[in-house]
């Protein structure tokens, strides 16, 4: 278990640094791991399988409670299932990542996902990093340390487009068009909009290598546990 656990809540855009960051920061803390966003895109993934209409938002909310999600939560070694099948790798297929951001936009979604996300927070007892773009403002708003990650779109262009290899490379501009879009879609839901939470610290990690954005949340964290 980790000394002086602690919640640690990582939000903002796709291309911020996100999942790296906070993986690392995990494995140097000793804390837990949990993805929100891939829960998102297990939702997601199921639908699809299951021939549901993502544009039909009723048809998403009545299935929202079908689908099995389990995370893993090694910070080294991250999993998801659906159903018992392994979907790490699926999930981040184009079509999935292109319905995304309807899915998770449906209430009934968010709520089982949500409700998901604050068990695995509250089961780890040793501490656990959560990322996502509602966590500090929705899923665990009384977190120990909020950070909210932000880039140029750029920037996020630039690190998405190098992400992607083979049928789903893209150039940079149709990436940054496709994260401006998500952007909007995900600041315009009404439930649990993308939103920077009350007393988050936010890091712009536009001109920031990762080991000195990891740095940086770790001496916040670190900061936190001292202070107690």
């Amino acid at each position: 278990m980790a000394e002086n656990p602690v919640i640690v809540a990582i939000d903002g855009p796709s291309g911020t640094g996100k999942s790296s960051t906070s993986k690392a920061v995990a494995v140097r803390l000793g804390l837990a791991y949990l993805d929100t966003g891939a829960q998102y895109r297990a939702m997601t993934w199921w639908m699809l399988e299951n021939g549901i209409d993502v544009a039909d938002r009723a048809a998403v909310a009545a299935a929202a409670a079908k689908p099995v999600i389990v995370s893993g939560t090694d910070p080294r070694s991250p999993t998801i299932t659906v159903d018992g099948t392994d979907v790490a790798a699926p999930i981040r297929g184009q079509a999935v990542t292109a319905a995304v951001s309807a899915v998770s936009a449906v209430p009934e979604v968010r709520t089982r996902v949500t409700g998901l996300q604050r068990a695995i927070a509250a089961e780890a007892g040793g501490g656990i990093v959560v990322e996502g773009r509602d966590i500090g403002t929705t899923v665990l708003p009384d977190a120990d340390v909020k950070i909210f990650l932000t880039a140029s779109a750029e920037a996020r262009a630039a690190r998405r487009s190098a992400e992607l290899t083979g049928k789903e490379a893209a150039d940079v501009a149709t990436t940054r068009a496709d994260l401006v879009r998500r952007d909007a879609a995900d600041a315009g839901r009404t439930t649990s909009p993308l939103a920077q939470a009350t007393g988050a610290v936010e890091v712009d990690t536009t001109e920031l290598t990762l080991d000195q954005v990891i740095e940086r949340v770790v001496r916040l964290v670190d900061g936190k546990r001292r202070s107690r």
